[in-house]
Parts: C-alpha cells; sequence; structure tokens
C-alpha cells in the first residue's frame, strides 16, 4: 500500500502510478532477517515469533518449575500461583516492596495452557500488522511500554497476582485505533472501525464473570498504546527520527533482560533460603 495515496501497489513497485510517490523499502525489511534459522522463522512476523518463543519456553520452565516444587503432583494445564510469583507475576505488595520489575515480567507470562494459546494466536497476526504498520523499533517499545502501563494500571486496581501478554496485545490493539484515528483516509476509517470492535469485544469478555480477566491491565494497555502510538507516528521514509526509536528499543530491551535477571536473582535467593 503506498504511504502517501494508501493505493494498493505491487512489491515491485519503486515509484506509486497513482501519485508518483517514490516508494522506499517497508520498516519490516530494514532488519532483514530472511534466513533465520534457515527460513525457519516467517520474515514478516520474525519479532513477534521471538516473542512467542519466550513466552513458550518461560510457559515450560514454570511447568517443570511446578512439577519439581510439588514433587510431581504440579499442574501443567494450570499452573499454581506460588509458581506465577516466583515467575514474576504482578503483585501489588512484592512492587511496593522494590519489585518493579514485574510490571514487565508479568507480560511473558501465562497461567494455562488455554492462556498462552488463546494470546498466543492474536499476537501472531496483530504482531505482524502492527509491525508492518509501525516498524521493528517503535513495535517492541509499544509493547514494553504498554506492558508495563497495563500491569501498572492493574497494580493500582487490585492487589492480586496477574498475569498474561494481553496488556501488551491491547496495547498494540491501541496503536492501530491510533492509526485509524490520525489517517482521515477510507484507510484508516477501517483500521479505526475494526480495531474498535477488536477493543470493545476483548474488554467485553473481561466483565464476564467466568474468564479470569484483568481488564484493569487491558485498558492500561490500550490506552499506553493509543497514547504513545499517537505520538511516535508510523515511520517516515525520510525523516530523522528512526535513530531514536532504535535506541529506544534498545533500551527497551536492555530493561527487559535486566528485569529477568533481577526475577532470576529473587528465585535463586528464594530457593537458597527455603
Amino acid at each position: 500500500m503506498c504511504p502517501n495515496c494508501r493505493a494498493f501497489i505491487t512489491t515491485s513497485d519503486k515509484t506509486c502510478p497513482y501519485c508518483d510517490f517514490k516508494i522506499g523499502p517497508r520498516a519490516i525489511e530494514y532488519r532483514a532477517p530472511a534466513d533465520v534459522l534457515g527460513g525457519l522463522i516467517p520474515h514478516a512476523r520474525f519479532t513477534t515469533v521471538v516473542i512467542l518463543l519466550i513466552n513458550t519456553g518461560l510457559y515450560a520452565a514454570m511447568a517443570l518449575h511446578s512439577m519439581q516444587s510439588s514433587d510431581g503432583h504440579g499442574g501443567i494445564m494450570d499452573l499454581d500461583g506460588r509458581t506465577l510469583f516466583d515467575f514474576g507475576a504482578k503483585f501489588r505488595p512484592a512492587i511496593r516492596a522494590g519489585e518493579w520489575w514485574r510490571l514487565i515480567t508479568a507480560g511473558f507470562l501465562h497461567g494455562g495452557v488455554l492462556h498462552i494459546l488463546m494470546n498466543s494466536w492474536v499476537l501472531f497476526d496483530l504482531g505482524t500488522q502492527v509491525e508492518e504498520t509501525y516498524g521493528t523499533s517503535r513495535y517492541l517499545v509499544l509493547y514494553i511500554f504498554t506492558t508495563v502501563t497495563g500491569f501498572y494500571a492493574s497494580y493500582l486496581w487490585s492487589p492480586t497476582l496477574s498475569i498474561g501478554s494481553s496488556a501488551g496485545i491491547f496495547g498494540l490493539i491501541g496503536a492501530m485505533i491510533a492509526l485509524g484515528v490520525k489517517d482521515r483516509s477510507a484507510y484508516g476509517i477501517a483500521v479505526r472501525s475494526v480495531y474498535t470492535r477488536w477493543a470493545m469485544y476483548g474488554l467485553l469478555m473481561g466483565l464476564l464473570p467466568f474468564f479470569a480477566v484483568d481488564n484493569a491491565a487491558h485498558i492500561g494497555g490500550l490506552a499506553g498504546g493509543f497514547v504513545l502510538a499517537y505520538v511516535a507516528g508510523t515511520p517516515k521514509l525520510a525523516g530523522n527520527t528512526e535513530a531514536l526509536w532504535r535506541a529506544l528499543a534498545g533500551v527497551a530491551i536492555a530493561v527487559t533482560l535486566i528485569a529477568f535477571a533481577m526475577m532470576f536473582r529473587g528465585m535463586m535467593a528464594g530457593a537458597t533460603s527455603l
């Protein structure tokens, strides 16, 4: 799609045949990860698949931890609260005690097989759309930032344990709504309509009593994603802000790694004290 007039064009077009706008490489192509693992990871979904692999790996580690800590009687389908806490779930008393990193680690954890499958299904498609629209750097910043805003809203709302990638997922939905608000074309109207419905359906599901859903985290992620994406905008082919967003993405990754390092250090300290 032409970034200037939004007309449909081919991937081989160097100039839009409708408005003569010079077409540059898509933002998703800047990192060119075509040969990752011999093509096992799809090019267009590289970043999203990496996030999904991290989530899956953590879930496997939590399932193993649950079985070991309960002498083999721990559940794989649904994990116990102690395991979720040990791996960094959002928990107000712990965050108040200085464990700020739970606002990040909670977004990569899931409480059961159905939980992780549902979130992975949505993120697999949504993440690709957001990355193609905003570029890898903005995508990473959006995902980490909205995970924090989502679980901070949850922290303010409830003292109980909370986990799940849906805070970041709602942040990505908020980013697409922001795109629809800023783009006044027919394309923007369509995007706004689709993702507003996504947000409404997701929040309404959270009101159903048989879903243990943290709507505060969803609302916090949605709001954070909308605000950040509205301010950030989409990449400009000749813009001067891409270096800044790459730096911010690096900071987001670094802070996430620090958060997990602190989580593992806390786990080791707890195991030693036992």
